[in-house]
């Protein structure tokens, strides 16, 4: 069988996790009181992805800090989200020791976010392997590649859509690259930047279809509307601010050796760890 990697997204899958789980109000607790739904749901959700992909390697990435290189270029970039809630932060912790106990990486770099570190693995072993990016964040949309997919989780515990370039093409009309100029165009609310004042997603896919890039775009202003030529010139700056904001970062200084993301779960580790955390039910779907 050939080598493939799967990377986690570890804080998009532990928050849907999370939600999915206490949206009923009821959160899953050890007899001693410690929250472990979302850990729960965590590990549900990353050995389904591994029943069904069959990946040889396995990481997962962390955001380590709101404060990036992103927030020093745009003090606003995410800064209209919520706290975690009560009951999710002391879990933040707990369940890298989970994955931990499964032998596999936690990666994770001060100064950048996950999605960082994603695509610098991705980057880095992309050439040599497979590699899957299990997420629910469509930014990570822009590191498709020829052997690299996004898997994409969708509501439901078990679904997913699988990104290639075809799929993503078919769905989105939107090339790898195209992604990062979309959100140029059109910002992100929940990253809370803005994009360019009054373009929409139709207008910008209109456009990105048509000039292909934000250079090719500009380079013909004077052939767009008046009106849409007008918006883009009020906002040029922040167009390319927002388009740099949206790019993945791939060369993040991180060392994850290949070796070293075997998915070879030891049972009597895990299950010990499983024993703490009273994930007794979960145990079959590691051994």
């Amino acid at each position: 069988m050939s080598n493939s990697l799967l990377l986690v997204d570890g804080m998009a899958v532990l928050f849907r996790a999370y939600f999915a789980s206490a949206y009923g109000g009821y959160v899953r607790k050890t007899k001693s009181g410690v929250p472990v739904n979302a850990i729960h749901g965590f590990v549900r959700y990353l050995t389904d992805a591994v029943r069904t992909y069959e990946p040889t390697h396995v990481a997962v990435c962390w955001d380590m800090s709101s404060k990036t290189f992103r927030t020093e270029r745009y003090a606003a970039y995410k800064g209209n989200r919520p706290e975690a809630p009560d009951d999710l932060i002391p879990q933040f912790d707990l369940v890298k020791e989970v994955v931990e106990a499964l032998d596999v990486p936690n990666i994770g770099v001060l100064g950048y976010e996950a999605d960082d570190c994603i695509g610098t693995l991705a980057r880095k072993y992309g050439d040599e392997m497979d590699v899957l990016i299990l997420t629910g964040d469509h930014d990570l949309l822009q590191l498709v590649s020829d052997r690299v997919k996004v898997v994409m989780l969708k509501k439901g515990f078990g679904n997913y859509a699988v990104y290639d370039r075809e799929a993503l093409l078919e769905e989105k009309q939107l090339t790898p690259p195209q992604v990062i100029d979309l959100k140029g165009l059109i910002g992100d609310s929940s990253d809370n930047y803005p994009g360019v004042k009054g373009i929409g997603e139709k207008t910008a896919i209109k456009l990105l279809s048509e000039y292909e890039t934000i250079e090719g775009i500009l380079a013909n202003l004077d052939a767009l509307s008046a009106s849409v030529k007008k918006k883009i010139e009020a906002d040029l700056d922040m167009l390319h601010l927002c388009r740099e904001l949206a790019t993945i970062y791939c060369e993040v200084p991180l060392t994850c050796e290949i070796d070293a993301c075997r998915w070879a779960p030891d049972p009597e580790r895990v299950g010990a760890k499983f024993e703490e955390l009273e994930f007794r039910g979960l145990l079959k779907d590691i051994v």
